[in-house]
């Protein structure tokens, strides 16, 4: 056991995280954005994007950067749920030109989600957002986004997508030479089996491998393992999604994650290269 805890200790130095949520938010979060940015730096963290569902949280990491004097370094992203307008490629273009990083398709509001019902705290009624037109097909605005995205060098994200719009949005994405991102294929809402996973991994997507999906109960650590090693580490990271008030930190959560996936046999070598390498190449950064 100690000496996972050393290995743990050792993976999260350098080791990013894409997926946490803060304070302010009108979901109640543990921690405020300098807050985490500390936590994540006392751990020797090199990275954290902060995730709001109803605002771009470039700003903020710009902001956070500027003023908190941390070791580790917070990136922005943007959600697109109703608040921003949905499918608005006004709303991507703004924050990605403030410095995003990462592009969500809707979450809370998505279609998909919604038809699972209300997330907890969640407070207004919305018929929910697809990203499909009458035809079956991809809505224009969701191929301006696309190409926005691309400009831009960021990453699109599948957000809380049905598996069956992820996989097409995910395929049109790489056609277009935009970094793909499978969001928490783990997760009860967007769950995706292994081997669809991989097919899209093949074409370029990287896969997101979220603690709360074990810590939530939406799938073991032998699964999760079991579905690492059918993807392959190389196109895998791992994230918390944690921030939740009344939860494990984000930092803690990283922690926890790592030693579940110690535990099941998936290597250091593995394990760094889904917080380290795979995290740059994501974010854009030169590793």
């Amino acid at each position: 056991m100690e000496q996972i805890s050393e290995q743990v200790r050792a993976l999260l130095k350098g080791a990013y995280d894409l997926h946490l949520h803060a304070a302010p938010s009108p979901f109640r979060r543990a921690l405020d954005d300098f807050e985490l940015l500390q936590e994540a730096g006392e751990a020797g963290m090199a990275g954290i994007v902060l995730k709001s569902h109803y605002e771009s949280t470039a700003a903020r990491a710009e902001l956070v950067n500027r003023h908190g004097g941390f070791s580790a370094r917070a990136y922005g992203g943007i959600a697109l749920n109703c608040p921003v307008g949905g499918l608005n490629p006004h709303a991507v273009e703004n924050a990605l030109k403030r410095g995003a990083k990462i592009v969500w398709m809707p979450t809370r509001d998505a279609q998909n989600s919604l038809s699972a019902g209300d997330m907890p705290g969640d407070f207004f009624k919305r018929e929910g957002i697809s990203v499909l037109d009458g035809q079956g097909g991809l809505r224009p605005e969701v191929l301006e986004i696309l190409d926005i995205v691309k400009g831009c060098g960021a990453a699109l994200a599948t957000g809380h997508l049905s598996p069956e719009e992820s996989a097409l949005l995910c395929r049109e994405g790489t056609a277009r030479g935009v970094r793909m991102v499978l969001t928490h294929p783990e997760f009860d809402r967007t769950w995706m089996d292994a081997a669809a996973q991989r097919e899209l991994a093949e074409r370029g997507v990287y896969v997101e491998k979220c603690w709360y999906n074990i810590a939530e109960g939406n799938c073991t650590a032998r699964e999760m393992a079991r579905n690492i090693r059918t993807v392959g580490p190389e196109h895998c990271f791992l994230s918390s999604d944690r921030g939740q008030y009344n939860r494990e930190h984000p930092a803690e959560g990283m922690r926890l994650f790592l030693a579940a996936l110690l535990e099941e046999g998936i290597s250091p070598e593995a394990l760094y290269t889904m917080t380290h390498t795979v995290p740059a190449q994501v974010l854009g950064l030169e590793n």
